[in-house]
């Protein structure tokens, strides 16, 4: 059976994992639709979404997360955006895998680490991001 799948990425914090998000978003099609796939789309900037007011870039994406099966954040790159869609995510009780890469001088936050409802895992390549993913989603 497919899932709905919900990805988070930073969109206002920074687009500078932008061609991640793609390639992790092409490896979770394989698993169901992707909700959020527009989060890859390089002409989607920092400035966030030209057309949509933000009530309706909220209400449509709560939408999206309450339909989802699971939440897969990549949480490198800081995001109050991503922050409150994990934070929802735990709230609607989703399964929530949160991503990330460790950076010299930088550390995830302990809201995030700390979570007993997130499942949090370190990656530093697209590769073993992958596994960690098919891991997750199991068979």
């Amino acid at each position: 059976m497919a899932m709905n799948i919900y990805f988070a990425g930073s969109i206002c914090g920074g687009r500078q994992d932008r061609e991640l998000y793609y390639k992790i978003i092409e490896h979770l099609r394989q698993y169901g639709k992707v909700l959020t796939k527009h989060i890859a789309d390089r002409d989607l900037t920092e400035k966030g979404e030209d057309n949509t007011d933000d009530r309706a870039i909220h209400d449509r994406d709560l939408a999206w997360l309450q339909s989802s099966d699971l939440v897969i954040a990549e949480v490198t790159t800081p995001s109050l955006g991503v922050g409150y869609e994990v934070a929802r995510a735990v709230q609607f009780s989703k399964r929530v895998l949160c991503l990330y890469r460790p950076q010299a001088k930088k550390r995830l936050s302990a809201m995030i680490a700390g979570s007993p409802d997130v499942v949090n895992k370190q990656y530093s390549s697209l590769a073993q991001a992958k596994r960690i993913i098919d891991g997750f989603i199991g068979p």
